[in-house]
């Protein structure tokens, strides 16, 4: 099939809108998530007992759909986008209510529902969908100034912050209100707001750690390295000591026999120890890409809703990385959240897939009658 530049279908158009470079470091980030899987989930299948590639296949019966949701976002328009946002958010709403009415508690909390057989984590839904809906009531405020859209944003936001903190998940809440900081500033939040919205920051940062104890844990432990229970980390960072430049090799890791959530929270050690620092820098690289090109795009944007959603999923797919890799470095205290598109876990394949299928979307060229379809 040829997709010249005079080729006027949807994947012709699509193929010269989009921005092939993000999209060829998401497939980068995918195959250094699959062979760093194949390296880490062996271990830990074999210590809880089941088949060693259990969660290898687990893995790839997410990871083809996500491809397909992530290349199917990315041809949708900015009005489609914002629709599907809605409906997304408005789901993401009822499952968070769901998990707080049905879902069991694991480890002192209530995440995880299952729907015919599958588990989900709704809160990782939520993130992508809220970005499109608070991008799309902040900018509707700022064109229509009758239209009470910070008011309706700050409902939308106080409503699912208020369902994380209840499961609780002080991780996720942080993310989404990094999300909505973001794109209230970018939407011409007055300074005054500014310095007491980063006073109450610091004070819901200091009330978190006295309201929820495995917060309080999880800072003692950061704060004093030597205790019990740091393993984790120091068994992390031990694996960075012992793969060095280059690592030991494909499958001569030995710290993953050992590490517990090496295929989740902490897989960029395992690929520290068996390809080195260089795959660390290089994965580093690639997210700082994604980022950075992605904003680049916005600045030439004219949209608001675009500029604002897009700005909204790039905070939370840039900062998702940089807790990951922070709390595995010890830069930060641990916190149980997924490495994008590299560490083990459907719902947050799925959703991160949907987050970037619609920055994709988003930041295509449009020319002609797509820019009437805004």
């Amino acid at each position: 099939m040829s997709l010249g530049r005079t080729d006027t279908s949807t994947i012709g158009r699509w193929w010269w809108t989009v921005d092939r470079w993000t999209i060829a470091a998401i497939f980068a980030l995918i195959a250094i998530g699959v062979l760093l899987t194949m390296a880490a989930s062996p271990a830990v299948a074999d210590r809880i007992g089941t088949d060693s590639f259990h969660f290898i296949r687990r893995q790839f019966v997410f990871l083809v759909p996500a491809v397909l949701v992530m290349l199917g976002v990315s041809l949708l328009n900015p009005k489609q986008v914002r629709r599907l946002g809605v409906l997304g958010y408005c789901a993401s709403v009822l499952l968070l209510v769901a998990v707080l009415l049905f879902a069991p508690e694991i480890k002192g909390s209530t995440r995880w529902l299952s729907l015919a057989g599958i588990t989900i984590q709704p809160s990782e839904f939520a993130k992508p969908t809220f970005a499109i809906i608070a991008a799309w009531m902040f900018a509707e405020g700022r064109l229509n100034p009758g239209f009470p859209g910070r008011a309706i944003a700050c409902f939308l936001y106080a409503m699912v912050a208020g369902l994380l903190l209840k499961q609780p998940d002080v991780g996720q809440t942080l993310v989404i209100t990094a999300i909505f900081a973001v794109q209230f500033f970018l939407a011409g939040l007055p300074m005054l707001l500014v310095v007491v919205g980063g006073v109450l920051a610091v004070l819901g940062g200091i009330s978190a750690y006295f309201v929820f104890g495995h917060v309080q844990t999880r800072v003692d432990r950061f704060l004093d390295p030597s205790g019990d229970g740091a393993y984790q980390v120091t068994t992390a960072l031990n694996a960075f000591k012992s793969g060095g430049l280059l690592g030991r090799g494909p499958g001569e890791g030995r710290i993953k026999l050992v590490l517990p959530d090496a295929h989740t929270d902490f897989i960029l050690a395992v690929g520290g120890e068996e390809f080195g620092v260089a795959l660390c820098l290089f994965v580093l690289l690639l997210f700082a890409f994604i980022v950075l090109r992605g904003f680049a795009r916005l600045m030439k944007d004219e949209n608001l809703f675009v500029v604002l959603a897009s700005a909204g999923l790039l905070v939370q797919f840039g900062l998702q990385a940089i807790i990951n890799m922070a709390s595995t470095l010890r830069l930060m205290p641990t916190k149980g959240m997924t490495l994008p598109f590299i560490s083990y876990g459907g719902s947050s394949m799925l959703a991160l897939a949907l987050g970037m299928g619609m920055v994709l979307a988003l930041t295509r060229k449009r020319y002609g009658d797509e820019e009437l379809e805004q």
